[in-house]
């Protein structure tokens, strides 16, 4: 078993290992530049999961799969959705099925059947309602990751040095108003968290 199977409790060598494999695998499956994005958020999401007490073998798990199928043809990515227990939705908007087709290769290649993981390689690009904390991490590491450049991504960045849920919110917000902007469909999914996250912070703070 991996470290994000098992809840971390392998020794750190064999975490060693672990990643290697991921990797290796994870390289050949897309170009250079995407590579280097996907080790940026890797590297993103373990400073995020230090800092918000998240279990770090589980965001390094999750940030090193979570484009595995990016680059994928577009007619590969629709048949293994057809194949796939896919979620309400992903099949409307075809941009966003490497989440979840990224999530089953997870399992099927490497083994990894923590939900919490799998979700939030499912969800890095959409969010959903009641994002867990991994969910979140994933979420923002891509986003800000040291290779984005973007109006907005240093505000962004400064949040996420002392509030996830803050930082998270504002992502949502640049992300939305970017889509708007380029008359690009929006995820229902997307609206929602955005909604829930910023009804939960925008009360009073004894509230929350």
């Amino acid at each position: 078993m991996t470290a994000c199977l098992d809840g971390g409790t392998k020794a750190v060598d064999e975490r060693v290992l672990d990643e290697q494999l991921w990797m290796d695998k994870v390289r050949a499956e897309m170009s250079e530049a995407r590579y280097d994005h996907v080790v940026g958020v890797v590297e993103m999401a373990d400073a995020l999961a230090r800092r918000f007490g998240v279990n770090v073998a589980d965001a390094r798990c999750a940030a090193w799969m979570h484009d595995l199928a990016r680059e994928w043809p577009l007619e590969r990515l629709t048949q293994i959705a057809e194949e796939i227990d896919l979620p309400s939705g992903f099949a409307s908007i075809p941009a966003l099925l490497h989440g979840p087709v990224a999530a089953h290769f997870a399992a099927r290649w490497f083994g990894i059947d923590n939900e919490d993981v799998l979700n939030a390689i499912r969800y890095h690009t959409t969010g959903r309602p009641g994002m867990s904390m991994l969910e979140k991490i994933l979420y923002l590491a891509d986003g800000i990751e040291r290779g984005r450049v973007y109006p907005g991504v240093d505000h962004i960045r400064t949040l996420a040095e002392s509030d996830l849920d803050q930082a998270v919110a504002a992502s949502f917000d640049n992300t939305l108003q970017y889509l708007i902007l380029t008359h690009q469909p929006i995820f229902p999914l997307t609206v929602m968290a955005r909604n829930e996250l910023w009804e939960r912070l925008t009360q009073a703070p004894q509230a929350r």
